[in-house]
């Protein structure tokens, strides 16, 4: 028997797919009328090398590419590279690189690696987003956004590092320090460029609602980062004389709890906090600390509440005789409502840690459904569930819902307020200070003003002749790249500087995969044949942004006629990560899995460093991450075991939505069916007969059964991502074949055993596609197994026999029966009476009900016998 050879039969096949081409994608007149299928994986970032905490990601991906081709879907499957972005700058610096040179290295490895991995992936249609076929069509994009208005600039605040002096996103700001540089973040006032996401909140909400096959948990997501609420904006009227403003505006979502207020804050960015700190050193001060603090939204709900009194006080709205104090605090966001609250305490938690902090009132006007109003206090906790006003004038005895209405009613027959709609959503502000970026398709003219460039003039290219010897923007330096012609009067102008977020990059990328070398940015009839992607499958850190800015643009093209698609992914899948094992020395410096010996000792594990064999601390299995060197290179492993074993084993040992971990045992015990598969198709004579149905040796019968069965298992499995329950059964056919294997040769089992083999090489074609097309042609199957149709499967021979029903008594589980599939429910009754557990169970009690749901469970229902 031939020894199975991964390293050289992948090789083989790689060879063979791409002189073939079979994984281009069709044009849409050339599809054969076949319905289409898009299959994408969220293209990476071409920061160094792959591991293989990437292979479980982009072998899901390739399993569905294949599978679908298989069943008849004319399939994209294309693949592409997210290439701007700060850490290539950062390089530069680091290691005296051009970034285009790092970028461009790092995308051939990675290129390389994707290869390895026999991904079946359209490459005819790659690109980089730092391509300037790319990047000049995002500026035609960005263009026609700015004509229709979705593009505009304005003054605001921003983080700026003023070590890479750029400005940072809330996400990118890590305790108050920047993501890279490590610098203290300051908070500053930049003319920025913005694209109107805004205009589309409400949509963006209600879309959520027919993405059916989205997790629900990123739609929770989406949903609260817009976080839209109605609810009331009214005016505290200042009553203390000398102060910078009449009144401070706020917004509440909670009117109902107005006469609980014990005070009102605003954000430090507040213009009345601005204003303020101008004339009073210690408010400048405060301002100054919360500036350094976190600016996500979760970084200022997880700090300590603190406060500065301004020594201001407003009017209650609806008591003139009623004063508040006016605070400057830390958990207050600008961009959010007014950047202005009123403080109710007692039913709101941040409000009452601040007001417990500072000795302000607690005053509750909620009241718990039969709480006594004349003894119900507030401890360390708001009460914020449902009850009735009371201690609130008017409102009182009113529900929280009616209370509300009647609040926002009074307040706008007062001409102090008014009920509205708000949105936690900003508009996205796209400019970022520096070089490895989209350039902003714009100039700036002294007598003209912004002028967009002309569409004969893109793409605006980056310049190559720049220096990072400095921190900042080189485009801001470059001594003549910023000078340019205005395109409305031809006089002197500049070029914007700032280039563009990358997410706007990622924002629409899927939409040139349907015709990647279109002179539009988009071709309108391509993208309305591949459109929406199919099946997307990425991280879940990618849940807000991308996908939201992704579906924001798509709208955008849409009401411009460029497309007819609304959303753009039609399914989501957020797949888990893969894990190993972290190792250190004993001083704590963090050591490759390559470096240490792992000794096994019962229960007990040892670590070792191999080159001097001290001891190793083993720790947590985490994320594989080059910093904590726990990676596994797709290299090493194709070496050892071959890639297909790497392929099955991500997608075997857990559900794909949650992490697996990487073991040797794990990759082995892979290895090993690797092997047993080849074995089973090695030894079987090629051109034996195809299966009999009408056969009666009952070895045969049941070979047969047993290959339907697990036909209908994988289908179903890969359909409804459950690859790893489709794998055990893949583990369990093969014994089964095994054991047929050495029973006995007859004419009808061998011609079931060939059925067998056909069947199990296009089954693991998705999972192990080197292995099947090896397994393929050892037993003469016409053509390539990639270009094989997926197996069907006979409904009457994959039905099963018996099925198997737990039997519940007084609701927990006692015991399970087996009965013919599709029995009565009169049998299954009497199988579970006559159950010995049950009996057991049943001693000293009367039977009084017996449920039984067909298929599902058997429930008894019984008491003690009188």
């Amino acid at each position: 028997m031939a020894r199975y050879n991964a390293k050289s039969v992948e090789a083989k096949w790689r060879a063979v797919w791409d002189e073939r081409g079979i994984f281009r994608a069709p044009d849409p007149a050339s599809a054969g009328g076949k319905p289409k299928y898009y299959a994408l994986e969220m293209f990476p970032y071409p920061s160094g090398r792959l591991h293989v905490g990437h292979v479980r990601n982009y072998a899901m991906g390739d399993v569905i590419a294949r599978y679908k081709r298989a069943r008849g879907f004319a399939v994209l499957h294309p693949m592409g590279w997210d290439a701007f972005g700060l850490a290539a700058e950062n390089a530069a610096m680091e290691r005296g690189v051009h970034p285009r040179a790092w970028t461009y290295e790092n995308i051939a490895v990675m290129r390389d690696q994707l290869k390895l991995l026999g991904v079946s992936i359209d490459w005819s249609r790659e690109f980089a987003t730092c391509d300037a076929a790319y990047y000049g069509r995002q500026q035609a994009l960005f263009l026609e956004l700015y004509r229709r208005g979705l593009v505009y600039r304005k003054e605001g605040l921003v983080n700026w590092d003023p070590v890479d002096q750029t400005v940072l996103a809330n996400e990118q700001v890590e305790n108050g320090l920047g993501w890279r540089s490590g610098a203290p973040v300051e908070r500053r006032r930049l003319t920025q460029w913005f694209l109107r996401i805004t205009d589309y909140a409400d949509e963006l909400i209600e879309g959520l609602k027919t993405l059916e096959r989205w997790p629900d948990k990123v739609r929770v997501m989406q949903e609260n980062w817009i976080g839209r609420s109605t609810g009331l904006r009214l005016k505290f009227r200042i009553v203390t004389a000398g102060a910078p403003a009449a009144a401070v505006e706020v917004y509440t979502t909670r009117p109902d709890t107005l006469y609980g207020a014990s005070f009102v804050a605003v954000a430090p960015d507040h213009p009345l906090a601005e204003a303020l700190a101008a004339r009073d050193p210690a408010a400048a001060a405060f301002i100054a600390e919360c500036r350094r603090g976190g600016t996500s939204e979760a970084a200022i709900e997880a700090a300590e509440k603190k406060g500065y009194f301004t020594g201001l006080e407003v009017a209650h709205p609806f008591d003139p005789d009623w004063r508040l104090p006016v605070w400057i605090a830390n958990f207050i966001l600008m961009d959010y409502g007014t950047g202005a609250i009123f403080g109710c305490p007692a039913h709101d938690q941040r409000d009452l840690d601040f007001a417990r902090k500072y000795g302000l009132p607690v005053r509750p006007v909620i009241l718990p459904p039969g709480a006594d109003p004349a003894t119900f206090e507030i401890g360390a906790e708001a009460y914020v569930e449902a009850g009735r006003a009371f201690n609130s004038d008017f409102l009182d005895g009113l529900d929280v819902d009616a209370a509300k209405a009647a609040a926002i009613a009074r307040a706008e027959r007062d001409g102090i307020g008014e009920g509205v709609t708000v949105y936690r959503l900003r508009d996205w502000g796209v400019s970022r200070q520096r070089y490895w970026g989209c350039p902003i398709p714009v100039v700036h003219c002294a007598a003209c003003g912004i002028q967009p460039v002309a569409a004969d003039q893109l793409p605006v290219v980056l310049p190559d002749d720049v220096r990072f010897d400095q921190p900042g923007n080189p485009l801001a330096r470059h001594p003549t790249w910023k000078n340019a012609t205005c395109p409305a009067c031809g006089g002197p102008a500049e070029r914007e500087t700032d280039t563009l977020d990358t997410f706007v990059d990622s924002s629409w990328y899927y939409l040139r995969f349907a015709n990647a070398h279109a002179e539009a940015p988009v071709d309108s009839a391509a993208a309305d044949y591949w459109m929406p992607v199919d099946q997307y499958i990425g991280g879940v850190e990618h849940a807000v942004l991308h996908l939201l800015y992704s579906r924001f643009v798509t709208r955008a093209l849409a009401d411009d006629g460029v497309v007819q698609v609304r959303e753009p992914f039609a399914g989501l899948f957020t797949q888990g990560m893969v894990t190993h094992e972290t190792y250190r020395r004993q001083s704590g410096e963090w050591l490759a899995p390559d470096d240490v010996a792992v000794d096994q000792e019962g229960d007990t594990r040892r670590a070792r460093l191999l080159e001097t064999g001290e001891p190793v601390v083993i720790g947590d299995a985490e994320k594989m991450s080059k910093s904590k060197k726990n990676v596994v290179s797709p290299e090493e492993i194709a070496e050892a075991y071959g890639v297909d074993a790497a392929r099955f084993f991500v997608m075997s040992d857990s559900p794909p939505d949650r992490d697996v971990q990487w073991t040797t045992g794990g990759i082995k015990g892979a290895w090993r069916l690797v092997n047993r598969i080849w074995e089973l198709f090695d030894a079987h004579p090629a051109g034996a007969p195809a299966g009999d149905p009408s056969d009666s040796d009952p070895r045969a019968v049941e070979l047969r059964r047993a290959t339907h069965r697990v036909i209908k298992a994988l289908t179903e499995a890969i359909e409804d991502f459950r690859f790893n329950s489709g794998i055990a059964r893949v583990y369990a056919f093969v014994s089964t074949l095994e054991q047929a294997q050495g029973a006995g040769a007859s004419a009808a089992l061998a011609a079931a055993q060939t059925e067998a083999l056909a069947a199990l090489a296009r089954l693991i074609a998705p999972f192990m596609p080197h292995l099947a097309e090896e397994c393929w042609e050892r037993i003469g199957g016409g053509g390539l197994v990639a270009e094989a149709a997926w197996p069907a499967f006979d409904a009457a021979l994959a039905a099963d026999e018996t099925q198997v029903l737990p039997v519940q008594v007084n609701g927990k589980r006692r015991a399970e029966i087996r009965l013919p599939a599709g029995a009565e429910g009169d049998a299954a009754q009497a199988l579970a009476l006559a159950d010995a557990d049950v009996q057991r169970h049943l001693r000293g009690m009367t039977v009084r009900k017996v449920i039984v749901v067909p298929g599902r469970i058997v429930s008894i229902v019984a008491s003690e016998a009188s």
